[in-house]
């Protein structure tokens, strides 16, 4: 999904950059460096090892879209994989209230 940023601060680059360097360009749930490749755990159905592009995204922590006092201990520097882990449950929760959603809409009937 694209970021909207009308919905971040004006001053967002700054505070990204802010939070990288607070993380030394790293990984502040695993470690990994910012800007490398790591190698897949295992290989691919082709018996292949991928390697994935490491690019650090700012992780909103407490996930509260009504805060909007964009805070350093409320931001972390993570990667796609720990992103991505951090975020499951509410990517769970969203994709069943998606589902949920369809089951309660009303059907219009034109007579």
């Amino acid at each position: 999904m694209p970021i909207n940023y009308n919905e971040y601060p004006n001053d967002w680059k700054v505070i990204r950059q802010r939070i990288l360097t607070r993380a030394k360009n790293k990984c502040e749930f695993c470690g990994v460096d910012n800007h490398t490749r790591r190698k897949a755990e295992k290989p691919n159905k082709h018996n292949i090892y991928t390697y994935t592009y490491i690019v650090l995204t700012i992780a909103h922590l407490d996930h509260d879209k009504a805060n909007h006092e964009v805070k350093d201990e409320r931001l972390a520097a993570l990667c796609q994989r720990c992103h991505l882990k951090y975020d499951l449950p509410r990517h769970i929760n969203n994709r069943r209230y998606g589902r949920n959603y369809l089951k309660h809409q009303l059907t219009l009937k034109f007579v």
